[in-house]
């Protein structure tokens, strides 16, 4: 059990709700950030509970950042949590959180769920995240409920949408000018899928390479693999020949 689920389960501060797996996935990905200066900020506060969670996980050098619709989740600041009251679908909102807030090392999007939302708030807040940073987007079931707009492989669902950032990580080996090179295939590094969460880790990529190391025999002397003499050969076709009589599985000879 990591330090998250401790906190989780010994919790006798504001409520908290989260699947548990969910935990493994953010000590993963976020553990590295502990005892920095860092930032994040979480869409969706409900109750408060987890700012506080990530307030003691990250330390007393962290700065938590909070947002959500509900205009009563103003009253859970705290030291070092300040929380921004406003609708992630509202592109000119996140537009001024970004103007009020620095660069972010996490974005964690556990807000609405629906489609429209999650949609928008990647579009808006990924290039916020600064390099080496992560992007999280949580409770993409919703992608399968069809309340939220969503249903298996129904056109316009963020897990369809996400699918995409494949296709963008390996933009440079695209022939296609419908495929090119985008700001994802040069600032994403990483992309992991689990139940219910879609992770991005951020890092600077220049065009891939490959490079060849080591010394090159002259090819007349290297046997190459699976090549049989003549001596070989006949040997092996009368152990198979042998082994067919008594019906048993041929071998194979290298």
């Amino acid at each position: 059990m990591n330090d998250l689920e401790k906190y989780f389960r010994q919790n006798n501060k504001r409520l908290i709700q989260k699947w548990v797996h969910y935990f493994d996935v953010y000590d993963r990905h976020f553990s590295r950030f502990r005892g920095t200066e860092m930032t994040i900020l979480e869409i969706g506060v409900s109750k408060g509970g987890s700012l506080q969670m990530w307030k003691d996980y990250f330390g007393p050098k962290a700065k938590i950042y909070g947002m959500d619709i509900n205009p009563q989740c103003k009253a859970l600041e705290e030291e070092n949590i300040k929380i921004f009251i406003g609708s992630q679908a509202d592109r000119k909102f996140l537009q001024e959180v970004k103007r009020s807030i620095p660069p972010v090392d996490i974005l964690l999007d556990d807000g609405g769920h629906t489609m429209r939302q999650q949609i928008i708030t990647y579009e808006e807040m990924f290039g916020h995240i600064r390099e080496n940073g992560v992007y999280l987007c949580e409770d993409l079931m919703t992608s399968y409920w069809l309340k939220y707009g969503g249903g298996v492989k129904r056109r316009g669902t963020f897990i369809e949408y996400s699918k995409n950032f494949i296709d963008f990580l390996n933009a440079h080996h695209s022939e296609q000018k419908s495929l090119p090179v985008s700001e994802f295939t040069r600032t994403a590094d990483s992309i992991h899928y689990y139940d219910g969460i879609v992770v991005v880790e951020k890092k600077k990529r220049e065009k891939p390479h490959d490079e060849m190391t080591g010394e090159w025999s002259n090819p007349k002397t290297i046997q190459k693999p699976g090549f049989l003499t003549r001596s070989k050969r006949q040997i092996l076709a009368a152990v198979n020949s042998t082994l067919r009589f008594f019906r048993l599985p041929s071998i194979f000879w290298r």
